[in-house]
Order: structure tokens, then sequence, then C-alpha cells
């Protein structure tokens, strides 16, 4: 039976991801060795890094002035890295969900930090309006989608300060103005690669500014300076990262795939919205593209594993809602395909016709 993969992270990732990637565990460009015992600073790999890093600037349109970076520790190591390397008198975070909460809660433990607004009053299921950037700041923090409550930030912000960006689960799914920002990070199992590699995109002139030391592995101008293999980087999922772009620019690239993310979002939203069993549970000027978050109706929550149970004979996997919010969450990742969306709104169809 073919599967149908929602899972929130690690997610589905393109077929010709996961083939590439057997190909060169088995044989890594031909070395006749594997690609978990090649070694980092060989010509091959280093061509691996450096055509990477060239898609991410090519697909995102990094201006100049910036660098990419691939590090290990995943994005939640950046929650102590970005106030490290970037937070000398006060710096400033939009609070949206539990990654960006924890995220301000690491930034505390290197100084001031102000909660310029949050969500939680409402369990996160908005995203904050007309708060006033403190112009002071050394740079102001936003999580731009929020995987576990499905809301997320759609446009790209005017910040008067650098603005720096968790984008772990919504990299690559739309167009971003890189220029607005100071420095974007991620994890890399949503839309890049399997779990293991963190990417940094890093506005170069804002590093060596603070007055605290900086341990070596911490200090983004370690990496910069030898293009991310100042130590062992993590070679197998940068190798899937590169695959996947490669993917992504036969698509069409970034716009491609926003056209692609719309609909697949615009699908499924419209299902739920007409539905009388399934309700959405974020406010609409909010949903993410990303992590569709609905439960059962009032008065039908006792069909939610009944439902659960239908999805799975039907292949489905990964729907089941973070146990903060219940109910259900359908991630609809860069890799997932429009058929499998509608397989789930075919499935919605047919449990509620027969209740």
């Amino acid at each position: 039976m073919k599967k149908h993969n929602f899972n929130p992270g690690p997610s589905i990732l393109p077929q010709e991801t996961i083939d590439g990637t057997i190909e060169a565990v088995k044989n890594f460009a031909g070395t006749g060795l594997s690609l978990l015992e090649v070694s980092h600073r060989s010509k091959e790999f280093e061509a691996v890094m450096n055509e990477t890093v060239a898609l991410f600037k090519e697909l995102l349109g990094i201006p100049e002035g910036y660098a990419v970076l691939f590090v290990g520790g995943g994005a939640s190591s950046q929650f102590f890295h970005v106030p490290y390397n970037l937070l000398e008198k006060k710096a400033a975070y939009l609070v949206t969900g539990t990654w960006a909460k924890k995220a301000y809660k690491e930034a505390k433990l290197f100084g001031t930090v102000e909660a310029v607004a949050s969500s939680e009053d409402k369990n996160f299921t908005y995203i904050p309006k007309d708060y006033v950037i403190p112009a002071d700041a050394d740079y102001f923090h936003i999580t731009t989608n929020n995987t576990i409550y499905g809301t997320e930030l759609l446009k790209d912000i005017d910040s008067p300060v650098p603005l720096v960006a968790d984008m772990s689960s919504d990299i690559f799914s739309r167009p971003v103005d890189v220029s607005k920002y100071g420095l974007i990070y991620g994890g890399a199992q949503k839309n890049f690669a399997p779990a293991g590699v963190t990417f940094v995109i890093v506005r170069e002139d804002l590093l060596g500014k603070v007055s605290r030391p900086i341990p070596t592995m911490v200090d983004y101008r370690t990496h910069i300076k030898d293009n991310s293999l100042f130590n062992t980087p993590p070679v197998l999922p940068i190798y899937s990262g590169m695959l996947t772009l490669r993917w992504l620019k036969n698509l069409g690239g970034v716009p491609g795939m926003e056209r692609i993310n719309k609909a697949k979002a615009d699908l499924l939203y419209k299902a739920i919205d007409d539905s009388k069993l399934f309700v959405g549970t974020v406010a609409k000027e909010d949903r993410s593209r990303m992590n569709v978050t609905f439960v059962m109706a009032p008065g039908f929550e006792g069909l939610e594993e009944e439902f659960m149970a239908l999805t799975k004979t039907k292949g489905m996997v990964g729907l089941k809602g973070h146990r903060s919010v219940g109910g259900f969450r359908a991630s609809l990742y860069n890799a997932l395909p429009l058929e499998s969306v509608q397989v789930l709104v075919d499935a919605m169809k047919e449990f509620e016709a027969s209740h």
C-alpha cells in the first residue's frame, strides 16, 4: 500500500533524495567508498559542500555579504548560538509557540531579553499584531512557522533592527527577501534533509561586535572561515540536502514550490471549512501552509479515534495532533505530493458522509 507521510518531522523527503543518498552510501561519487566513510576534506565532498551552498544562494536569492553555514546541533542549539554571537545589550523576541518560547528562554541567559508580544494567552492560535520592536535591540527574533499549533508568518516583516528568524519548518516553501534578515537558521528535517545538520544564513557584518569571549565552535566566524569544515560536518545530511535542492530547482525553484504548497493548503483548508464534522484550530488569517491543525467539531469529539483508524487503512501516517493541541495535524512539507492531500480530503468526506 502506498504511504502518505504527514509526519511533522522528521518528515517526508523527495524520492530522488532517498534514492540518490542510498547510491552514495554504497559508492560515493565513483570513489569506491561509502558516503558514510569518505573524508570530509576530500575533493569529492568539498564539491558537495560548494554545490549545496551555491544552491542555497541561488534558490533563496541570497545577496552578497551573507554566509551559508552547515553545522551540527539542531535548531535548538541555535537558540544559544544566536545570543552568544549577537546579544550585547538587549534582544527582542516574538513568542508565537513552543519553539519561540524556548528560544526566548535560552536568550535570557545572555542578557536583557524583551518579549514584545505573545499569543500564549490563546494557546498560540494566532500571531500577535501591532507590537512595537524596540529600536535599541541588538536583534529581533521570530519563528516563521509554528509546527505544533499551525500558524505561520507568510510575509517578510520590516524590522528597524537586525531580524533573526527560525525557519526550520518553512524554508524553501515560499520566496524570502533575505536582505530583510540578519540571520536565518533552521533544522533540516522538514524541507531540506534528514535530521543531523543545521543551516545558518548570516550577514557577516553583524559578527564580532559582542564583548564576551565566544567558544570556538559557537562562533559563526569559525565556520565561515573554514567553509563549514572546521570539524567533521554532518556529511550524509548535507549530501541529501544537496539532492533535495536539485529536486527543488527542477520543479521551478521556490516560486514553483510556493504554487504547489498553496494548492495543497487551499485544498485541505477548504475541506475543513466546508465540513460540519471537522474544524480548524487557529485564526484563519494566520493559518500555516506547512502544518494544518484541526479537530472534531463540538459534539463529535468521540469520533477522533475512529477517523484515525480510517486514515491508517488508507496508508496515511503522522496525522495525530501534538498532545498540547489534540486532534489532527497534517504536515504539508515540500516533498508531500498533492495526491496525498487529496487522499486525506477524500477520507474526511467519506467519514462525514457515514456519520
